[in-house]
This record gives C-alpha cells, structure tokens and sequence, in this order.
C-alpha cells in the first residue's frame, strides 16, 4: 500500500520538532509543503526532493501529495505545529475517498497554542480553546460569535492567524468583541517567531492589546478571570490552595 505521512513540523527549529516527525522526515523521499515550512527544512534534510506550492493552493498541494505516493515513493507533507490544528490533516482525509490505493498517517507536532504557552509561561493552566481569526476559510460573522461564546464561558483563548496585511484591524475587532465580557485588566500574552529568529513575547492587558502590531507567525493568549502576570510570565492557575508555612497541597 502506498502511504503518506502528514507531519506537523512543530514551530520552526528542528529542536522543537518531534523525534518521531524528524525520524519520518529521514525516511522518506519527497516532501511537500508550503515554501515557507520546506525552506525551514531544507537546511536539515538536504538530500530530500521538495514540492512546493504556495498560499491558498492547498488541494493542490494535497493531490501533488497522493500522485507521488501513486508513484510507490514515500512521500510527506508537512505542516507548521500540528497537522490536525489548523493543518492539512483534515483535507488530505476528504480528498483520501478519491486515491484508495494510498493509506495516510498522521504524525503530531507541537502547535503553536503550547508552544508559546511554553514561551510565555503557564497560561493554559485550566480550560481553553483555540480560535482562527482568519476569514478566509470561516465568515467573520461565525469567528464573532465563537469569541463571544468562549468570552462568556470565561475560556483561556488561543488567537492563530491574529492579523495580517489584508487583515489588520481584525485582532482590535476581536478585543472589542472579548471586552463585552472580559475586564480590560484581563492578562494577555503574544508570542512571536516562535522557534525562530527574533522569538519574542509580550504580557499586555486586554484593553491595550488590540492597539499592539501582530502579524501571522504572533500567537495571541487571552487570560480567564484568575490569569496574572508573575515572574514575568503568564499564569493562569489551575486552582490548588497552597499552605505556605507547611508547602502541602490543600484540595477542597
């Protein structure tokens, strides 16, 4: 059976990358992906064959996919984070029903939501959710109401694709949403570059986040009403009571 793997290649360093994912990026022979995440990868896997196609060709980079698996080579396509979270998982799967001769894997990858949790500290302590803010594949009508939702249920959110040039005023559009239920003091987090060059971050209130600059590698964290800033980071606990003079764990 010809096979594809579908890896998540984690934030960009090959340090963050899943041994697993690296050790399947090895075997095969072509890889295909965007041209951004097949540059990240050129420099550690050299010898490999590359298939790029770029932004909003996605099927066709899947169906480029599924001929060279047809072809009997071991073929990849690669994913920034993971391949399930905004990745090319979902598609490869509603395209596999039209190529039955190829079997598909998934390799996981460390998405940007902990990856930059991990940068900023601890701010997915208690429940969360992820939300796109892009409009491409969901009405922006659909992403208000989710935020609006998460916003009252008082969820940690995770903003991917916070801003771009054609969306610029999109995360001060989603502030102004979260603030309808949301303290203007609610501690917030950007991770930028994550595993790349120039990896930063910020911990910002709610009401002066959406005057702040983003772009599409900034992962944006929106605290819950217990999250603070301690040691320079972003906690959001996750409810132990502490005695300090015995250090035991109090659990009601």
């Amino acid at each position: 059976m010809n096979k594809i793997y579908i890896v998540g290649i984690g934030p960009g360093s090959y340090e963050e990358m899943t041994i697993r994912a690296a050790e399947i990026l090895r075997e095969c022979e072509v890889i295909i992906g965007y041209t951004v995440y097949t540059e990240l990868l050129e420099q550690y896997f050299p010898e490999k064959e590359y298939k790029t196609a770029p932004m909003r060709q996605e099927v066709s980079r899947c169906r480029m996919a599924f001929e060279e698996a047809l072809k009997g080579r071991k073929t990849a396509v690669v994913c920034s984070g993971d391949a399930g979270i905004y990745g090319m998982a979902g598609l490869m799967y509603e395209l596999a029903a039209e190529y039955p001769k190829v079997k598909l894997e998934v390799v996981p990858g460390v998405t940007a939501g902990l990856s930059g949790a991990a940068l900023l500290g601890a701010p997915l302590g208690h429940d969360c959710c992820f939300i796109s803010l892009s409009d491409l594949l969901t009405p922006w009508e659909v992403i208000e109401n989710r935020l609006r939702k998460a916003a009252q249920a008082d969820f940690v959110l995770v903003l991917y694709n916070p801003s771009s040039r054609k969306r610029r005023d999109y995360l001060k559009r989603a502030c102004e949403v979260l603030l309808e239920f949301k303290s203007k003091d609610t501690v917030c987090g950007i991770a930028k570059n994550i595993g790349r060059a120039g990896e930063c971050f910020t911990i910002v209130a709610l009401g002066e986040l959406g005057e702040i600059e983003t772009d599409m590698f900034s992962t944006v964290f929106i605290g819950n009403r217990e999250t603070k800033e301690g040691s320079g980071k972003m906690i959001t606990p996750r409810g132990y009571k502490f005695d300090s003079q015995t250090e035991e764990r109090l659990y009601e």
